[in-house]
């Protein structure tokens, strides 16, 4: 293929994977004028938010094979035509339901799209090339996350809510053309037939787990269909376990977990992920309904929490090669716990000059745990394992990012319910009141109730604050954790070996114990 087609496919691919950045993101700060337009509960504005991360999340598991089995290049067309289609829906909904819908749809095309994107890298690009393509797809990924904020308030001052979805359709559409037109399709007879046992236990065992954290505030969490879903939740994904042991060529190799290195790692990235994602699920909210900034004012808003995180991306190499990673861990799970205690003494009255803070300080954080967490986890994985070594990392990170917005979504929903006051409500507008702070503050300005409008921010500011200490304290365990357990490979560099370890062998602190 000529060189000039094959960068114009990497053009194709990377608009793919930018979609699927700022998609993370870009309906956070929509929350607050769904619940208004759509009447969504909390529990329905968290579905909306997770039904598009649990099945971006299980159904990646099986989609490397669907493309060696049936065809790389037609797999990734048909995960981009599915992600379009949901974006389409999306855009034409009107209700929570066919809403939470529309983004199980793209869920399942992001799936598609991702695993697959890096996987027809190699047969576009080779040495030198491949390095640089593979950079480029990984900057598009990163540059969509800080730009769903921006993007989605700027869309949401200009257009209706559903703006959010339509600035897929033409990215998406141009991603379709390049692909079908300017990769080649490639297979791998080899590959082993796909276990739709496996997948199937992934997904609804993961679905079922998260429906009962999110439900669980308004069933109440002894209710029979809550512990019914969480077990059921974790009987399946402990059948999945047990079933990928025992197969051959396994869709989840769990074996790489073994590895000291990248499981601890990845554990700490997980944690880093559930705390940026149920963060982005409270802050625009915070900042729309409490402090009253526009859409595009909480996009802009939310850029210290990102730009913290991008510093650390550029800080982390030269940090790395002179002090190890796991320090930088360690230090950035200290910040993001010191900067989450800070932000839980927000109150009603706190100024964004305070909220800033606090909020660059968790980027920061968040930043100095992921990106060498990151590194040094891939770095030890065995040559041939990259592949299932990254889809394994980022379906775990994936899964972290939903339980974070179920349980952190749940326990701000739980707190604000505890602390909302209807007295002297109807009975029937105090229920509605009590769904959502966006629909506490509609009652209150229709029944004429100031007091019940300060009431229902006092208690939102009040479950916000449950969140960040939970995050917190957890920061500062993991920290510990981190601390004790992460491999010193700043000695084993210098040794010139890779900060690899077994369980097996030595310490974490010496050069021994760095190895595998």
């Amino acid at each position: 293929m000529a060189i000039k087609n094959r960068w114009l496919a990497l053009i194709g691919l990377t608009l793919s994977v930018l979609v699927i950045g700022f998609d993370t993101t870009i309906l956070n700060v929509a929350l607050p004028t769904m619940a208004a337009d759509t009447g969504a509960t909390t529990g329905q504005l968290q579905w909306i938010i997770d039904s598009y991360a649990v099945v971006y999340a299980a159904a990646m598991l099986p989609a490397g094979l669907l493309g060696d089995r049936f065809g790389r290049r037609k797999i990734l067309v048909t995960g981009l035509a599915v992600f379009l289609g949901g974006s389409v829906v999306g855009m034409l909904v009107s209700s929570p339901g066919p809403l939470i819908a529309a983004r199980t749809i793209m869920g399942l095309g992001a799936a598609l799209i991702m695993p697959l994107t890096l996987s027809v890298i190699p047969t576009l690009f080779k040495g030198e090339e491949q390095t640089k393509a593979i950079a480029i797809i990984t900057v598009g990924v990163s540059i969509g996350l800080p730009l769903g904020p921006l993007l989605s308030g700027w869309l949401l001052e200009h257009f209706w809510w559903g703006s959010v979805f339509a600035i897929n359709i033409p990215l998406v559409g141009l991603s379709i053309i390049a692909c079908s037109l300017l990769i080649p399709e490639t297979r791998d007879p080899s590959s082993p037939n796909i276990d739709f046992i496996s997948a199937t236990l992934g997904i609804l065992g993961l679905g079922t787990l998260v429906y009962g954290v999110i439900e669980a505030p308004s069933k109440g969490w002894g209710a029979p269909v809550i512990v019914a879903s969480m077990a059921a939740g974790v009987v399946m994904l402990a059948g999945l376990v047990l079933r990928e042991r025992r197969q051959a060529r396994p869709m989840v190799d769990l074996d790489l977990l073994r590895n000291y290195s990248f499981r601890w790692n990845t554990v700490f990235l997980i944690l880093g992920t559930f705390v940026f994602m149920g963060l982005m699920f409270v802050l625009p909210q915070y900042l729309q309904v409490i402090q009253g900034h526009d859409a595009f004012g909480t996009g802009v808003r939310l850029m210290p929490l990102m730009a913290g995180m991008i510093i650390v991306a550029k800080a982390v190499p030269p940090l790395t090669a002179r002090f190890g990673s796991r320090p930088l861990v360690v230090g950035g799970l200290a910040v993001m716990s010191v900067s989450m205690l800070i932000g839980s003494t927000t109150d009603t009255g706190s100024g964004y000059g305070f909220t800033v803070v606090w909020m660059t300080l968790t980027g920061l954080g968040v930043g100095f745990v992921m990106v060498p967490s990151l590194d040094s986890a891939l770095a030890t994985l065995p040559k041939g394992k990259e592949g299932t070594g990254s889809g394994l990392n980022t379906t775990l990170r994936q899964v972290g990012g939903a339980i974070g917005i179920a349980l952190l979504g749940s326990l701000l929903n739980a707190g604000f319910k505890d602390r909302i006051d209807t007295e002297g409500v109807p009975a029937e507008a105090a229920d509605k009141a009590k769904e959502s702070v966006v629909a506490a503050e509609a009652i209150a300005a229709r029944l004429k109730m100031p007091q019940l409008m300060d009431s229902a921010q006092s208690a939102f500011v009040h479950g916000m604050g449950l969140v960040f200490v939970v995050c917190g304290i957890a920061g500062l365990l993991a920290a510990v954790l981190a601390a004790v357990k992460l491999p010193n490979d700043r000695k084993a560099k210098m040794a010139g070996a890779a900060p690899e370890q077994s369980e097996s062998e030595s310490a974490p602190g010496s050069v021994e114990g760095a190895r595998q």
